[in-house]
C-alpha cells in the first residue's frame, strides 16, 4: 500500500496517460496550417486585390446592408410571431407555429428559389396590387426571403428569453401595482435581452455566411463578386479574399457582441 493510500484512506485514481492520437492530429492540422501559408506567400499576387479591390468592397457593402436590413425587419415580424408562439388562443399559436415550422425547417437556398422564381408565376396578380416592382428585382426578393427565415428564428430566440424570466419577476412587480405593459418593458424585457444576446450575434453571423447564397439569384453581393472574380483570373486566391473579408467581419461583430454583453452586465458583477 502506497504512502498516498495510507495518508488519505482511499487509494489514489491512476492519472490518465495523454493518447498520441491527439498530438498527432493537431500536428497534421498545424503543418497543414503551416504549409497553406507557406504556399499563399509564395504565389501571393497583389495586383488581384488591386484590381478586383473596388469590386470586393462593392460587394461588401451589398452584403452588409442586405444583412442588417434583413436583420432589423426580421426582428420587428418576430416580435407577433414570438406573441403568437406564446398566446393562449389556439389560432395565434397554431398560425405562429406554422411559420415558424415552415421557415426553420426547409432551406434557405429553396425559399430564395420559391420567392424568385415562384412569385414570377403570379405576375398579373402582383401587377394588379402595384407588388410587382417589388419582386421582379433579385435583391428585394433576396431580402424577403432573409428577412422571413431570421423572423422564424428570431421569434424563437425573443419566445425563449422572455419565458426564461422568472415569474416570480412578474409577481413581484405586480405587488407593486405596476401595469402588464410596464412590467413587460421595464422588467422582463430588459432581462431577456441579456438572454438572447448571444443567439442573436450568432444569429446575425449565420446570416451573413448564409447570405452568400444569394449570389446564385445574380444578387452581386461579396461572394458574387468574388465568382466574378474567379470567372476571369480561375485564380482562388480571389476566394481566399473573399473568406478572410467574411472572418474579418464576424471578428468584429464578436468583439462587438462582447463589450455589449460586458455593459448590459455590469451590474451583476461585484
Amino acid at each position: 500500500m502506497s504512502a498516498a493510500t495510507l495518508h488519505s484512506g482511499a487509494p489514489v485514481a491512476p492519472r490518465p496517460k495523454r493518447g498520441t492520437a491527439g498530438i498527432v492530429a493537431v500536428g497534421f492540422w498545424i503543418l497543414v496550417g503551416v504549409g497553406l501559408v507557406i504556399y499563399l506567400a509564395s504565389v501571393f499576387d497583389p495586383s488581384l486585390f488591386v484590381r478586383f479591390g473596388p469590386s470586393y468592397l462593392s460587394g461588401l457593402w451589398i452584403t452588409l446592408s442586405l444583412v442588417l436590413i434583413s436583420f432589423v425587419v426580421g426582428a420587428v415580424v418576430s416580435v407577433p410571431v414570438a406573441f403568437g408562439r406564446m398566446a393562449k388562443n389556439p389560432v395565434a399559436r397554431t398560425l405562429a407555429f406554422v411559420f415558424v415550422y415552415f421557415f426553420r425547417g426547409t432551406p434557405l437556398i429553396a425559399q430564395i428559389f420559391l420567392v424568385y422564381y415562384g412569385f414570377g408565376q403570379f405576375r398579373g396578380f402582383f401587377e394588379a396590387i402595384g407588388l410587382w416592382g417589388f419582386f421582379r428585382e433579385a435583391w428585394y426578393c433576396a431580402l424577403f426571403s432573409l428577412s422571413l427565415n431570421t423572423a422564424a428564428y428570431q421569434a424563437e430566440i425573443l419566445r425563449g428569453a422572455i419565458e426564461s424570466v422568472a415569474r416570480g419577476q412578474w409577481e413581484g412587480a405586480r405587488s407593486l401595482g405596476l401595469s402588464r405593459g410596464v412590467i413587460f418593458w421595464k422588467v422582463v424585457l430588459p432581462q431577456a435581452m441579456i438572454v438572447a444576446l448571444r443567439p442573436y450575434a450568432n444569429e446575425i453571423i449565420l446570416m451573413i455566411k448564409a447570405s452568400a447564397i444569394v449570389a446564385i439569384i445574380t444578387v452581386y453581393d461579396l461572394f458574387g463578386e468574388t465568382r466574378q472574380a474567379y470567372s476571369r483570373t480561375f485564380d482562388f486566391q480571389t476566394y481566399v479574399w473573399a473568406a478572410l473579408l467574411y472572418l474579418s467581419i464576424v471578428e468584429a461583430l464578436r468583439h462587438a457582441t462582447n463589450f455589449a454583453e460586458r455593459r448590459l452586465t455590469r451590474h451583476l458583477k461585484r
